[in-house]
């Protein structure tokens, strides 16, 4: 026997303290901690406006995502190149010889060299992204009415509100909708609020009459330019009612808030501002999305200098980072300035264009995607696993980085989950890395990602890590090691 002092009592008082300290996330309308990583969450949000949506808008973005990919990169190593790939300048530059090295590579007939492991991974990442566009384009759509949409008269506002909402219905008829969907409403701000919940009031109801009484799944609500939690509660109070007025289930509709104002970042008295706006969604506050080019502009940046890198950027993603962690709710970076749009377009029926042309319009979209890719490699290296993209050529970049994000780091990675696991959790050293209790939970983290991000299948994630689908499913690396040390 060990010699106590506390009493049964004493303990349970203790402890009864440190029980209530857990819900915090819980009175502010949060998921919860325990929730965190345990649904997909999309790598992005694709916005576009809403005079422009249909019910097959993700299918026809997948497909001038496709186009795109054919004409400035059409196989594998091109792309690679293209994006700056680790060792894409290994690759071969001809299309046949990228054919006969995939062919290569297909047959398991790959010769040693420098070049084998860059091939390995940018055939890898072509392939996922391949499949994925034509499989499932869109992750995330959001029908927009503010920026991508403009200021326009009412009663056009009004007709594609529920033009929109009647699309939406068709699509979910067809089931070709993306698994994530919402509208962008315009802000709650002075001058605009009326506006935007007459929208919001016209798009939902028009949607549960087109569609009998249904919503998309996790169906969203997106408020921009956030600066008070008095515009979160006053959208809270809207749909509360809209969801009595249409027979929806409480709380069934979700809100996503728009960081893009200083306000946002901080309150009147210096106080962190986010979890006062979470707690005024009263539960349905689902993520915070950052928006670069306003918060930018709120810090009296000049134009020439607001992007995703600009160190003001960097603090605010921190302070949401850092006021959310826990929370469960989902956090999204912004979007890349530069489009890959190509400056020359031959006219129908007329010439075609000139070789100088068409190396311009190739120079200035892979100049785009490159810059697209650092921008999101920055932000999965930052922990945000999700971000905006705004122009359908921006969706194989999105893809490729999320893949490559992991494919690149999965070896090591499972070496150190696999000896960590095998060791009861003791800390280790594997090569010159150093792992204690800590670590572990991230390095299983990395596999669950990858898992919701599409970069690998549950079976390829088990048969990296020697863990079981179910450990995998459990998610926790303190039960994995405290059933294997029974």
């Amino acid at each position: 026997m060990f010699q106590t002092s506390l009493s049964p009592e004493a303990l349970r008082g203790a402890l009864s303290r440190l029980r209530s300290g857990h819900s915090v996330f819980d009175r502010t309308g949060g998921r919860g901690a325990s929730t965190t990583c345990h649904a997909r969450q999309p790598v992005h949000t694709v916005y576009g406006g809403a005079h422009l949506f249909k019910a097959d808008t993700a299918r026809k973005l997948g497909a001038v995502a496709l186009g795109a990919l054919e004409e400035h990169a059409p196989d594998f190593a091109a792309f690679a190149r293209a994006l700056g790939l680790p060792g894409a300048d290994e690759l071969p530059e001809g299309p046949a010889e990228a054919l006969a090295l995939a062919a290569a590579l297909d047959a398991g007939a790959l010769p040693a060299g420098p070049a084998a492991g860059p091939a390995r991974l940018a055939r890898a990442v072509h392939e996922r992204v391949l499949d994925k566009l034509r499989r499932e384009p869109v992750e995330d759509l959001r029908i927009d009415f503010e920026d991508g949409y403009g200021v326009r008269p009412g009663h056009e506002e009004d007709a594609h509100a529920a033009a929109a909402a009647r699309e939406v219905a068709l699509g979910m008829a067809a089931g070709g909708l993306p698994p994530f969907l919402g509208i962008r409403v315009k802000s709650l701000g002075e001058g605009c609020a009326e506006r935007s919940l007459r929208t919001l009031d016209i798009f939902l109801s028009t949607l549960v009459a087109a569609s009998g009484g249904a919503l998309p799944p996790a169906f969203a609500v997106t408020l921009p330019k956030v600066e008070a939690p008095g515009q979160v509660s006053a959208l809270a109070d809207a749909l509360d009612a809209l969801e009595v007025a249409l027979g929806l289930p409480g709380g069934a509709i979700r809100i996503e808030l728009m960081v893009e104002t200083t306000a946002s970042i901080f309150g009147p008295r210096g106080e962190i501002a986010l979890p006062g706006m979470v707690d005024a969604a009263r539960g349905r506050c689902a993520g915070a999305h950052f928006g670069a080019y306003d918060y930018t502009a709120s810090c009296e940046i000049t134009a020439a200098h607001q992007h995703l890198a600009h160190p003001a950027c960097d603090f605010a993603r921190h302070v949401m980072q850092v006021a959310l962690a826990g929370s469960g709710i989902w956090l999204s970076d912004g979007a890349s300035n530069i489009l890959p749009v190509a400056p020359h377009r031959a006219r129908p029926g007329g010439a075609p264009l000139t070789p100088q042309q068409v190396d311009d319009n190739r120079r200035a979209v892979v100049s785009a995607w490159r810059l697209k890719y650092g921008h999101v490699r920055r932000a999965l290296e930052s922990g945000y696993y999700q971000g905006w993209d705004l122009h359908p050529a921006e969706l194989p970049v999105r893809y490729a980085a999320v893949y490559a994000f992991f494919l690149e780091g999965v070896e090591a990675t499972a070496g150190r989950l696999r000896s960590f696991i095998d060791r009861a959790a003791r800390a280790t050293v594997a090569g010159t890395v150093f792992d204690d209790a800590a670590t572990g939970q991230g390095l299983l983290n990395f596999f669950l990602r990858a898992i919701s991000a599409g970069a690998m299948t549950e079976r390829e994630a088990a048969d990296r890590t020697g863990l079981t689908p179910d450990e995998l499913r459990e998610r926790s690396f303190h039960a994995i090691v405290t059933r294997r040390s029974a």
